[in-house]
């Protein structure tokens, strides 16, 4: 009753004959997302369709391509008796850009699986300022330290593109990851993979052009976040590639130059995306490639 009450307030504040109301009559909206509260209310059929879709097997027993939560890569890889086992405690969020899921050396209060949004780990260096060493999007889970047995994280966990995510307690997670051998394992092949894109990240950045590692940059995060439009200012990019503000101008000015993609304010809209990774050096199919692994 308290989901249903949610979703018709929500809905109450759609104004009359716009796009979202037309869009919510037609069938096509799964869910509201109701920022203020960060929480995300799904529709009665949506529900329904996903515990169903739990519990539907594949030829090899996995999870069948589910939409919402299970885009995440890691629970739509576990066998269905393993994803069933996790949705009880597993709770969807709404993420706002500039949003700390966990902060350096305190302990981790939860897990996150994300859907839809794109995190960055930040590790701090001298005078306090911070700098990117990572980023997280729809292929993994913040919170990894827990899976080696650290109740605390090294790095902020700093939500850079807002979206969607599945958290769990860090209680809970720790019970489940040590039921789930399957969980185990996928959560090692990705601390594998997230470990080899960081050295192919490095690699790249010292050699290669700024213009190339943006490119490779803006590929990497639309396609961890699923869109195509990116909020994105100078400073958060200068961190990202760990260069000058000068030079991320530059080299945007040269992708939009080349109609590739568009950049005012803030935003960031990828354009032409095969003209994009002709742009990008090698290291962005590199690391693309790892998640086959």
């Amino acid at each position: 009753m308290l989901e249903a009450a949610r979703l018709q307030s929500a809905l109450r504040q759609l104004p009359e004959g716009g796009v979202e109301r037309q869009a919510v009559d037609a069938g096509e909206i799964d869910a509201v997302i109701d920022y203020a509260n960060s929480n995300i209310i799904m529709f009665p059929l949506a529900q329904r369709a996903l515990r169903d879709a739990a519990k539907g097997a594949t030829a090899a027993d996995r999870q069948p391509a589910l939409k919402g939560p299970a885009r995440n890569s890691v629970l739509a890889a576990l066998p269905r008796a393993d994803y069933e086992r996790l949705l009880p405690g597993l709770e969807a969020v709404a993420l706002k850009v500039g949003e700390v899921l966990h902060e350096e050396d305190v302990p981790i209060r939860y897990v996150y699986f994300l859907v839809d949004c794109v995190v960055s780990l930040l590790t701090r260096t001298e005078g306090q300022r911070t700098t990117a060493t990572g980023i997280v999007g729809r292929e993994g889970m913040v919170g990894m330290p827990l899976v080696y047995g650290v109740d605390a994280s090294s790095v902020r966990a700093q939500v850079l593109a807002a979206g969607t995510a599945m958290r769990m307690s860090a209680e809970r997670f720790r019970d489940q990851f040590r039921q789930s051998l399957p969980l185990q394992r996928e959560l090692y092949r990705y601390a594998y993979v997230q470990l080899a894109q960081t050295r192919q990240a490095v690699a790249c950045g010292r050699s290669h052009h700024t213009e190339q590692f943006l490119a490779s940059m803006l590929l990497t995060i639309s396609d961890r976040s699923g869109s195509q439009e990116l909020l994105l200012t100078q400073e958060t990019l200068a961190d990202l590639l760990h260069a000058r503000r000068e030079s991320i101008t530059v080299a945007a000015t040269a992708l939009r130059s080349g109609n590739l993609i568009r950049y005012s304010r803030g935003k960031v809209s990828i354009v032409r995306r095969k003209g994009l990774e002709a742009a990008s050096c090698s290291c962005y199919k590199r690391i693309e490639t790892l998640h086959a692994v």
